[in-house]
């Protein structure tokens, strides 16, 4: 097998005289690439091995990006006033980033009036039309009419 480490003299060894030069540094030997021909190993501390690269995914896992779904509810008969207020917020959740879902939602016999929940929607999608684009038309899933922004990507 190749050797490789900090303190070791990188070559090719057979097992039992690379496990004794473990021994010797009172390190272990992990082997790093199994399928390499002949295969690689290390000889370093396993436990700091481990350490370093859970601290590695964790970093990783701090840089990726988190994505946020942000719903804003309204019903059939929504008045301007309350259409307003709730544009406001929608712009705001867009703007901080995340992602919106827009549903109206129909109570019992108000489900007749499905045509005034996608005007509604359609309306809202329109008028955010410069800061988000629409990731799913408005669909009807049992009482709710749900339709999905997403922000716009600024350059």
């Amino acid at each position: 097998m190749r050797l490789v480490g900090d303190n070791v003299e990188v070559g090719v060894y057979s097992l039992a005289k690379a496990l004794f030069i473990a021994q010797d540094l009172e390190l272990d030997l992990v082997e790093i690439s199994p399928n390499a021909s002949p295969p690689v190993c290390k000889i370093l501390e396993y436990k700091k091995f481990l350490y370093e690269q859970k601290k590695r995914e964790k970093a990783l896992k701090a840089k990726s990006t988190k994505i946020v779904v942000k719903e804003i509810r309204f019903g059939p008969n929504t008045d301007e006033h309350d259409y307003e207020f709730k544009k406001k917020h929608a712009e705001k959740f867009l703007k901080e980033g995340a992602k919106l879902k827009a549903f109206v939602f129909f109570k019992g016999r108000s489900i007749i009036f499905k045509e005034k929940g996608q005007i509604l929607l359609l309306r809202l999608a329109q008028d955010l039309e410069d800061i988000g684009k629409v990731e799913q038309m408005p669909e009807l899933e049992g009482k709710k009419m749900i339709m999905f922004i997403a922000p716009k990507k600024n350059k």
